[in-house]
């Protein structure tokens, strides 16, 4: 395992995109660019907190931003315009995005406010067109947070943290998703008595990514991992944190489509991942690419 950078307050959102590395910076609160010899730059900064991350078929850049729950757009002159306002459709804070091969965006959130120990429900993915206009993709998750998207643009997968499963579904050709289905368990669903319950499970899949192979890599947020889950069989592979670090999310990418990046930080405690800077990024090599990879 390689530590490619250091220095981020909490990393999220990564993504592989035109040959770079792409990280949310929760409270930096930027979006890096990141060369695969480690080398950064912020292409975005987004003051009510960048997380998921994705892109138009035109090229533009997508971002969540968390608090003020809106999907934005950067233009080509570098600005960030507001694409969708999806408060009305959320419980809490807007998180992780995918974005398809057509624009749709598929947006998570927390349903609940997790920091301040709001007693816990479930809530929706909400979908976003490309022109803007947004709608409830399909509700009752279990805390949905990582994404992705099969390549032909007709499967939806979600990662349900407090379910410790993902969970599918069909893409229509208008976008709306049916045929809702547990695409594989991962471990043991925890209590949903209280935000304390929630911390009883042995699988918190986070953000995530899809290999050549059908299979999702995923972090799992609760134990300092990531894993590698096939459909209908769980866990198949896992490789550890750093000594002291959890990780939250991964991708693949780099030059041959084998390397898989870790988001690392030592804890997800937003107080003090405000007040330091000790995230750090990771890659390490795995078998097989990324979906679509060529």
């Amino acid at each position: 395992m390689k530590k490619l950078l250091g220095g981020g307050h909490y990393f999220e959102g990564a993504r592989w995109h035109d040959g770079y590395w792409y990280v949310s910076d929760l409270y930096g609160p930027h979006v890096l660019k990141v060369s695969t010899d480690g080398v950064s730059e912020i292409v975005a900064t987004v003051p009510e907190q960048p997380s998921g991350l994705g892109w138009l078929p035109n090229g533009d850049l997508l971002v969540v931003s968390m608090k003020d729950r809106r999907v934005m757009r950067q233009i080509a002159d570098g600005a960030l315009k507001e694409h969708a306002n999806i408060t009305a459709l959320t419980g809490s804070y807007a998180n992780d995005m995918v974005v398809d091969g057509l624009g749709r965006a598929y947006v998570s959130n927390l349903g609940f406010d997790l920091f301040t120990g709001e007693p816990p429900r479930p809530t929706a993915v909400v979908r976003v067109d490309p022109d803007g206009k947004a709608c409830v993709a399909s509700d009752a998750l279990l805390f949905p947070n990582g994404l992705v998207v099969t390549p032909d643009n007709k499967t939806l997968i979600v990662a349900e943290t407090f379910g410790a499963r993902f969970t599918a579904f069909t893409i229509a050709a208008d976008g709306s998703l049916h045929d809702r289905r547990i695409w594989a368990q991962g471990g043991t669903a925890p209590p949903w008595d209280s935000v304390h319950t929630l911390g009883q499970t042995d699988f918190a899949p986070d953000g995530c990514v899809l290999d050549a192979e059908g299979c999702v890599w995923a972090a799992d947020a609760m134990n300092g991992r990531v894993c590698r889950v096939a459909e209908g069989k769980g866990i198949v592979a896992e490789i550890k944190a750093p000594d002291g670090m959890g990780v939250y999310s991964c991708s693949l990418g780099g030059k041959n489509g084998r390397q898989l990046l870790l988001c690392a930080a030592p804890d997800f405690d937003d107080t003090k991942r405000k007040a330091k800077t000790e995230a750090a990024l990771y890659t390490v090599d795995v078998d097989i690419p990324y979906a679509g990879f060529v």
